[in-house]
């Protein structure tokens, strides 16, 4: 029988791989829904396409979840917003296929304390946690936030490709707009590019692991690899180090957090190390990137901390594109807004918003 399957963000480009993905395998999936917060012609053809209903609008994704049955839920929308419909997804027994970053980054606790009283499978759409979701060992009810053993894992190893300013000058305070939108791979929108160029975007990803794989910050590290071809490593408490390696390619993790634990054939490029020739890895430089730091600061204080860190990056990456900011101002204003974080604890919904709320009002006085 096929599976079926909501996507929330659907005219995005997870969303649109997603698509693409299902399209080679129409006799594998059933999409059910598609929403979309805008681009409504597109996110209708495709819903004529696939026989689907479509959402459009700002409760496009509430909308989408409330009215309709689903296997699987693709979660690929802009920030915050997936955080509701993740938590009635999970709510209505759906597994959740996670692309956006913020739900576990600001509500990691509450929506993994949800999805395991629920029962729910959790599968990895970021490259990097896919990679270390396809080391671990796999079961038939395999799901990112129950690891078969955890006491195994002796260290989560997430690669980054460094960004535009890896070998730049040490004084970034002159970065403009342009610059830091210059991303030698990948082309993704303005806010988690520039997140690229500070890694503020790996930190994230940290967070992310740690939530997913129920593994402390502690052994959670980053290394810089900038032909993007390992996408993050696993080492074990025997010394063994496991890798998922292949060329760039969203549709790699997509397809496996939807097929999970099966592999379905895809006709994509396959890896050639020999045309490769060698792959290069460094340690990231935290007086460069403070990010990472205010990220484990974050990570240590603990309750909505995270929320505030992910807000204040929010708001200041945005003065920073509108000119009102420098680039180094960035990590300053994260800085500034965690020392001074509410020490709430993360348990609600409302929790989140109130901590995004005292964000605002904090930059503003």
């Amino acid at each position: 029988m096929a599976k079926k399957v909501i996507i929330l963000g659907a005219t995005g480009s997870i969303g649109l791989n997603a698509i693409d993905v299902i399209r080679s395998h129409r006799d594998e999936y059933d999409i059910v829904a598609l929403a979309a917060r805008s681009s409504k012609e597109k996110c209708e053809e495709l819903a004529r396409e696939f026989g689907a209903s479509s959402y459009v609008g700002d409760d496009a994704a509430l909308r989408a979840v409330g009215e309709n049955e689903a296997d699987i839920c693709l979660v690929s929308t802009v920030g915050l917003s997936g955080l509701r419909p993740t938590l009635d997804a999970i709510d209505k027994g759906m597994d959740i296929a996670l692309a956006t970053k913020e739900v576990l980054v600001m509500a990691g606790e509450l929506v993994t304390q949800a999805a395991k009283r629920k029962g729910v499978r959790f599968l990895p759409v970021d490259s990097e946690h896919s990679a270390i979701f396809q080391c671990l060992p796999h079961s038939q009810d395999v799901c990112a936030l129950s690891p078969s053993d955890t006491s195994s894992i002796s260290k989560l190893i997430l690669t980054a490709s460094g960004g535009p300013f890896l070998d730049a000058p040490e004084d970034l305070s002159k970065v403009t707009v342009k610059e830091a939108l210059n991303h030698p791979r990948w082309k993704m929108g303005p806010k988690v590019t520039i997140d690229s160029s500070t890694m503020m975007n790996k930190g994230f990803e940290i967070l992310e692991a740690r939530w997913l794989f129920d593994v402390p910050v502690e052994k959670i590290d980053v290394v810089i690899h900038p032909e993007s071809i390992v996408h993050s490593l696993v080492t074990f408490c025997d010394g063994s180090t496991l890798a998922q390696l292949s060329p760039p390619d969203m549709r790699v993790a997509i397809q496996y957090a939807l097929s999970c634990p099966r592999r379905l054939p895809a006709k994509r490029e396959e890896l050639d190390l020999s045309k490769i020739g060698s792959l290069n890895f460094r340690k990231p430089d935290e007086k460069r990137f403070p990010a990472l730091s205010l990220v484990k600061e974050a990570s240590a204080k603990g309750g909505v901390a995270p929320a505030v860190l992910a807000a204040a990056d929010e708001w200041a990456v945005e003065n920073f594109i509108k000119g009102k900011i420098r680039y180094t101002d960035i990590a300053s204003i994260v800085s500034k807004c965690l020392e001074k974080a509410p020490e709430n604890a993360c348990d609600s919904v409302e929790a989140v918003f109130e901590a995004c709320g005292w964000v605002e009002r904090f930059l503003k006085t």
